[in-house]
């Protein structure tokens, strides 16, 4: 299909659900490496139990950013077989995500959008735990575009 017939086929309202994400210590050890980012709210249990500026955590929290790269999935999963490319992604984190919890992605299509340079589609975002508790929320917006400057021809 071409990249305008797959952009004319997404309709609002249509949901595209991440694959389910637990929470254990060695995806966090692997995200630290990654991000360098090793601050000890992510592995100490004991730092964990004092009050953390204003917050009380009950233990050790996943980083936050994890969130964004497993949206990234989520909505790169689905777009580029389609020939869109992800482009924004703006959310808050709603609550924090611990060691064990299982998280989904649910990205809906909020709407389409067609400029004289390219096509837009903008999703809202929801992640949840186990327990359909919001952890993080907000939106993202994709573009379809025949071609991309640098992309392969």
């Amino acid at each position: 299909m071409s990249v305008e017939t797959e952009f004319n086929a997404i309709e609002a309202g249509f949901e595209i659900t991440g694959r389910p994400f637990t929470v254990t210590r060695e995806t966090i050890a692997d995200f630290a490496l990654g991000s360098l980012d090793f601050n000890p709210l992510h592995f100490d249990d004991d730092y964990m139990k004092e009050q953390f500026g204003k917050t009380q955590f009950k233990g050790v929290i996943m980083h936050g950013m994890q969130n964004f790269a497993i949206i990234t999935r989520t909505l790169t999963d689905w777009l580029i077989p389609k020939g869109g490319y992800y482009r924004r992604l703006e959310t808050r984190w709603l609550t924090p995500v611990y060691l064990g919890d299982t998280i989904t992605v649910l990205a809906t299509v909020q709407r389409k959008l067609v400029t004289d340079g390219s096509r837009w589609v903008v999703f809202d975002i929801n992640v949840t735990n186990q327990e359909g508790v919001s952890v993080a929320a907000g939106n993202a917006m994709a573009e379809f575009a025949d071609a991309f400057p640098g992309a392969p021809a």
